[in-house]
């Protein structure tokens, strides 16, 4: 029988409907991703392209040559220029698009994966999304800053070269101002951190656990999305990812590498996003909020249930997932 689960971070309801003779090992990737040289002419984040990408922000140089490359997009949904105007008329109002929209090119080789960089390769990769997120919040028009990751068609991706992506937006996205206002009022309630106790939680049941390190516990959620949908948190209380420090940085490499190796061998390299939640710099304190890493394969589709009511049904109950994902050999 079917059962609803309520998501206590996103408070979605998840319809657990497994199917009956149905297997984790179902969704795997049918089909091979084309063969790919290591780096191609016409691929604008290759090395020896660099004329082709919009003006660079910041790189990391190993060797003489460059290992992490941060360019503007050169199709920006925002514009670093011009000023943050609000304009009301009647009950319509709009805000000016500016704000920013960079592109974090993790490594110099086309045809990999970010599951088969080096560690080092994920560690440079995870420093240099804390130093663009800080430098970010530098712009007084900025109100949110989210980076993500698109990995494939399904996911949403153009350029199949590694890359990510960081926007910094001038409103507050009502889905984060609403998880904001959930993790206050559970602290509000209770006196503590609903992401800090999801993790005790997880940890005296451990049957949804994935791996577990000196600073982080991966997981997939009690009430998952979708199949394989995985939370990467912090085990130490912290609002903004910018307060991560360098051993964190290490260890959460390990963790995210780990996860996504698990997703490329289990199910051979399906599409997947992830992104990572957190508050600004300025709230790095504050008591109730806590940033994590979200990653979700692109396994199913979203049909017209879920676009009309905001539920989802999810057909691989989450301790299923986590018990395959824990055999795969990485």
């Amino acid at each position: 029988m079917s059962e609803l689960r309520l998501n206590p971070v996103t408070r979605e309801w998840v319809i657990m409907a497994p199917r009956n003779g149905f297997h984790p090992a179902d969704f795997r990737r049918p089909e091979a991703r084309p063969n790919a040289p290591a780096r191609l002419d016409t691929c604008p984040f290759c090395p020896g392209n660099e004329l082709k990408t919009s003006g660079e922000l910041y790189r990391i140089a190993r060797a003489g040559a460059w290992s992490v490359r941060v360019v503007e997009n050169k199709y920006a949904v925002l514009s670093r220029a011009g000023e943050k105007k609000t304009s009301v008329r009647g009950i319509m109002r709009s805000v000016a698009g500016t704000g920013l929209h960079e592109v974090i090119i993790e490594t110099p080789i086309h045809n990999t994966g970010t599951a088969l960089l080096d560690i080092k390769e994920v560690e440079d990769m995870l420093r240099t999304y804390k130093l663009r997120f800080i430098e970010a919040y530098k712009d007084e028009r900025v109100e949110h800053v989210i980076i993500f990751k698109n990995h494939g068609e399904k996911a949403g991706t153009s350029i199949t070269h590694p890359h990510s992506q960081l926007i910094a937006t001038p409103v507050v996205p009502v889905r984060y101002r609403d998880r904001v206002l959930s993790a206050m009022n559970y602290h509000d309630y209770t006196g503590t951190c609903v992401i800090c106790d999801i993790v005790g939680m997880e940890k005296a049941e451990g049957a949804r656990i994935l791996a577990e390190s000196e600073h982080f516990l991966s997981f997939i959620p009690y009430a998952a999305l979708s199949p394989f949908h995985t939370w990467i948190f912090p085990k130490r209380h912290g609002a903004s990812f910018s307060d991560i420090t360098d051993a964190e940085v290490i260890d959460f490499a390990a963790e995210l590498k780990a996860a996504l190796q698990r997703i490329f061998v289990g199910l051979e390299d399906p599409d997947y996003n992830y992104v990572i939640r957190s508050s600004r710099p300025v709230d790095a304190t504050n008591r109730y909020c806590h940033w994590y890493l979200s990653l979700v394969p692109r396994v199913t589709e979203t049909a017209g249930f879920e676009l009309g009511t905001g539920m989802f049904i999810n057909t691989v109950l989450p301790e299923e997932s986590a018990a395959f994902l824990r055999s795969v050999r990485i």
